[in-house]
């Protein structure tokens, strides 16, 4: 297997925070990959060229030779499991416990939390864009990812002591909200800025600031 072979396919605008997952995996494992991105404003995703190519038409898709891979969570976990620790750096925990844990955070984030996702758009972390204060359905929201998250990450830096790639889909979520001004508990948002300055988070920044 040629490491070089490995495409990640983006969103033309660098603002997928499911791409953005994708991305800071790679870059953590240091390992080379081309980027390519497709214009969703332009309905690319759903053109012959790209529908032959992703299962679900969707970004990011991950190509490996032949092999094609959909979903950014499955995506981190491919990567995981094809360039594994010690040779590589870790993005998972290494204890199965935490690792199932990390796991569930991701799902959760990907699956609850709707109105964060409606009323906080990615265009307020990569764009600067402001919003006006949540409805209620959003606060609700709001106050429910904070409890989960201050429960999870107590006194600690990162959720499960070493950082993974759970902490950077945890801070994307907290960050739509803190970037935006939205009052949040002052340990979730010095977590979230911290994680923001991770090197490969810098990397994804710098492309979605073009």
């Amino acid at each position: 297997m040629s490491q070089s072979s490995l495409i990640l396919y983006s969103d033309a605008n660098f603002f997928s925070p499911y791409v953005m997952s994708a991305f800071v995996a790679l870059t953590e494992k240091g390992i080379p990959f081309e980027l390519e991105t497709v214009s969703l404003a332009d309905a690319e995703n759903l053109k012959e060229t790209y529908s032959a190519l992703s299962l679900t038409r969707r970004v990011p898709t991950l190509t490996n030779g032949t092999f094609v891979l959909s979903e950014s969570s499955a995506i981190d976990e491919y990567v995981e499991e094809l360039f594994p620790a010690p040779t590589f750096p870790a993005i998972y925990p290494a204890d199965p416990e935490n690792r199932a844990k990390a796991r569930e955070v991701q799902a959760w984030l990907r699956s609850d939390l709707m109105p964060i996702r409606q009323e906080r758009s990615t265009e307020v972390v990569f764009a600067g864009a402001k919003y006006p204060p949540l409805s209620a359905t959003g606060q609700q929201a709001a106050e429910k990812l904070y409890a989960a998250a201050e429960r999870l990450l107590g006194d600690k830096e990162h959720l499960f002591g070493e950082w993974s790639i759970a902490d950077v889909d945890l801070a994307l979520m907290l960050n739509r909200l803190r970037l935006n001004g939205d009052a949040m508990p002052e340990i979730l948002a010095a977590y979230a800025e911290a994680q923001w300055q991770r090197p490969a988070v810098q990397e994804w920044l710098a492309l979605s600031a073009k």
